[in-house]
This record gives C-alpha cells, structure tokens and sequence, in this order.
C-alpha cells in the first residue's frame, strides 16, 4: 500500500480505507460464510468474540460467546509492526507499560485525558485459561488523529505503542491518553496479541489482531475538553453502525470505561484467542 504523507488536513487523514475496505469485507464475507455453514450443521455457531469485564448482561446479546475467540480485525494501515513499513517492535524501548511518550531519540509526550487500560488474554485453546506468558501490542491514534510513525508532523514519533507481556492472570497494563475520532472512523484502540514476548517483535508471529471501540458517552465527555476540538464533529458524523469495523457487531469488542475527564478513565478488558 502507498502511504500519503502529505496529507494537508485531518479530512484526508485516514487514507487507509481504501486499504482496509476491501480487505475487510472479505473477511466479512468469509465470517458470514462460516456462519451459515455451521447454523445449517449444528443449529448453532460461536462466532469469535470479546466480552467486557463486567459486562456479561451486554455479552448475551448475541450468541453464546463466553468461550469464544476474540474476533479478528483489520490492523489498519498503520500498525507499526513491519507489515506496512516501519516495524517498532524491533526498537529497544518498545516494551513499557507508559506509552503516552515517544522513546530512542524523542521524548516527545502526546497530550490528552489521561487512560489506563487493563487488559486479560485467556487461551482458549486451554479453556479460556489465562494465557501467561503472552504479549499484547497496543497502539492508537494522538489528540488530534495522527498516528505516530506515518502521519505528517508525527513521522519522527514513536509514541502511543507498546508491548506488555502477560503476567499469571494474562493480564497486561498500559498508561495512555484517550485517542480522538479522526474523520471516518469510530473512537478506537488497536491490538495484537502475540505468544510470548520473543515473538512480538513481527507481525508474522502474531495470534490474533483486533480493536476496541470506545462508549460513545465517554467520548462525548472527552471530546468536550479542551484539545479534542476537531473529534466533535468527526464523531457527530460517523456511528458505530456505519463504521467499516464495527457495522457487523460491536458489543463484544467495547470495554468497560470509567472515571471522568478531570481525572482520567479507567478502561477494562477481557478476551480470548
């Protein structure tokens, strides 16, 4: 794919649709697909799916997912993880828990509300078991919709990814800002989730990619302080149901969130791969 660095204003910023559309919705259809066979075979299918911590009464919406995989997602044009050019995973000093800084030869500090965000792997090859010993690659766009590494003004910034290993309860922990809507897409987070530490340092390692699609309350809250501006109207004019991710079903991809924008937001997750 051919990154336009010379994007001249946040409406153009997100030029990778025309990247992820098609893509996306062959992996849509195939999903579909499999869906149909297993409904016409067994009467029942689980699709992959993930569910909030504490929100088990949100999960029973749709079918029986409690022991289901998360669903696998696009990465987006710029994941950072060599797939599409710059590979951060191989940078000493990508593996940190506070990610809201750039690290190497920048220190730049991306402003924001501040996040936490709590996140639990389960294998569910193992029986939803805690996956120890695993990796999570978080990254998401800035305050004012650039992603680090590919967007005009922030090529020579690393910050807002990193890598955790999972600990006994496959559980990870980051500190971050809250990203902001860019045109054309829903309030987000990207994730990867790799086997062990050693391997999350390639793309082609990893178990399972996806994104969180942040509540639209919080973002609402978020958006109305001082430096999210230009996410208002970006959010006004997109919704969960028209966005290329989440159009096919989102509750089981959306965190648990709180906390306000005074003091910064806790968010909460679990899933399995």
């Amino acid at each position: 794919m051919r990154i336009d660095h010379r994007e001249k204003d946040m409406e153009n910023h997100d030029r990778g649709l025309d990247y992820d559309l098609p893509r996306l919705l062959h992996r849509r259809g195939m999903l579909k697909l499999v869906a149909g066979v297993g409904l016409a075979g067994t009467g029942l299918i689980t699709l992959g799916a993930c569910a909030s911590d504490g929100d088990a009464a949100h999960a029973t919406q749709t079918t029986d997912t409690a022991g289901g995989e998360i669903p696998e997602e696009t990465s987006g044009p710029y994941p950072g993880d060599g797939s599409n050019g710059a590979n951060v995973l191989t940078q000493s000093g990508i593996v940190r828990s506070d990610i809201t800084s750039s690290f190497g030869s920048s220190t730049t500090k991306a402003e924001g509300v501040p996040l936490s965000v709590t996140m639990t792997i389960n294998d569910f090859a193992k029986n939803n078991s805690p996956l120890a010993g695993g990796a999570v690659y978080l990254w998401h766009c800035d305050r004012e919709g650039r992603y680090s590494l590919y967007s005009q003004g922030v090529t020579n910034e690393n910050y807002l990814r990193g890598v955790q290993e999972t600990d006994d309860q496959g559980q990870v922990k980051f500190s971050t800002i809250f990203p902001a809507c860019y045109s054309g897409r829903w309030p987000h987070i990207h994730f990867e989730v790799y086997p062990s530490l050693a391997k999350a340092t390639s793309s082609a390692n990893k178990i399972a990619t996806s994104q969180l699609a942040l509540p639209e309350a919080t973002a609402k809250a978020v958006y109305a302080t001082s430096g999210y501006e230009q996410s208002i109207s970006n959010l006004s004019r997109v919704s969960l149901k028209s966005d290329m991710v989440f159009s096919d079903g989102y509750d089981l991809q959306m965190p648990t969130v709180e906390g306000d924008s005074a003091n910064g937001y806790q968010l909460r997750f679990s899933c399995a791969v």
